[in-house]
């Protein structure tokens, strides 16, 4: 691998890949058009959409590498680094790319929605793999910019493009959705390991050692980024990461309640709560009754 080269606006990246600049907030970078190049890493100062056509190396991004096939979309948000590792062989590239500027989106809706679109911020092995009529569907949405793009720049051409990238986002969340159902299986494994980790970690001295169990550490030990790990355990669920993890504090916390040679606030360290009131809070709020009422009652 190469050292990182570095793209902080549209034109560079155009240049890089051999397509005209038509507009300096956003591109449909067709990559076919970019001269056969060896892997790099690369840093992008914007948000970057990638359709891969064949398969052209690994993908490389963050510590992880990820071998994505024909018909896979990545999402790179403004600040990563990702690239291509050929393992020093030439290969030509194919396929499209979307790259837009966090300042094209300034002040319309689709800014006020971008973290919605959490899978700006998935790991490369939790790409998006489409089927050939989604991809279709994809290729539409990239064409109907292009079509705006070789227009001469009017006061409409901003609202149109940025509502087919709104469009498109809402189509790639579709498909997510979609990716979720379809790989329910693998999905019900992550789930296991998940409640399994946090009965692991609550009987434990890891409480009283590190604190409760957040939600990126649990995502980093079951080697899903947070973003990705939490959108999974809302579809499953229907509770957030958080909701969840706090549930089953809660129904630990409601054993260790029964045991009265403990006093609540020895109960809350043993979980994990730095502050005995914010145990207090909690469980009052999830339960309905402060933890001393919950004893008296049972």
């Amino acid at each position: 691998m190469e050292d990182i080269r570095r793209f902080d606006t549209i034109s560079e990246y155009n240049a890089f890949n051999n397509n005209e600049t038509r507009h300096p907030l956003i591109s449909v970078v067709d990559l076919s058009k970019a001269d056969p190049r060896q892997g790099s890493k690369m840093y992008f100062g914007f948000y970057i959409v990638f359709l891969k056509d064949v398969k052209c190396g690994d993908l490389v991004y963050g510590r992880d590498t990820y071998d994505y096939q024909e018909g896979t979309l990545v999402f790179i948000g403004p600040g990563q680094v990702a690239g291509v590792n050929s393992n020093g062989e030439t290969y030509k590239p194919k396929g499209y790319a979307l790259a837009f500027h966090p300042d094209l989106i300034h002040g319309t809706t689709l800014a006020k929605r971008m973290q919605e679109f959490s899978f700006f911020g998935y790991h490369s092995n939790e790409a998006l793999h489409l089927s050939e009529r989604e991809r279709n569907l994809v290729l539409d949405c990239f064409s109907k910019m292009e079509y705006e793009l070789d227009r001469n720049i009017d006061k409409h051409s901003k609202k149109l493009i940025v509502a087919n990238i709104e469009l498109f986002l809402d189509y790639s969340i579709r498909f997510y959705d979609r990716q979720f159902i379809t790989r329910d299986h693998v999905y019900q494994g992550v789930m296991e390991k998940f409640e399994n980790l946090l009965h692991e970690y609550l009987a434990s001295d890891k409480p009283q050692t590190i604190g409760l169990p957040a939600v990126g550490w649990c995502a980093e030990q079951l080697n899903l980024s947070a973003n990705y790990f939490g959108d999974l355990v809302k579809k499953e669920t229907g509770k957030t990461a958080q909701e969840y993890i706090q549930t089953k504090i809660i129904d630990m916390a409601k054993e260790k309640i029964f045991d009265a040679g403990k006093t609540i606030n020895q109960i809350a360290y043993e979980l994990g709560f730095k502050y005995p009131q914010h145990f207090a809070r909690l469980f009052k709020k999830r339960v309905g009754h402060t933890p001393l009422e919950y004893r008296s009652m049972n």
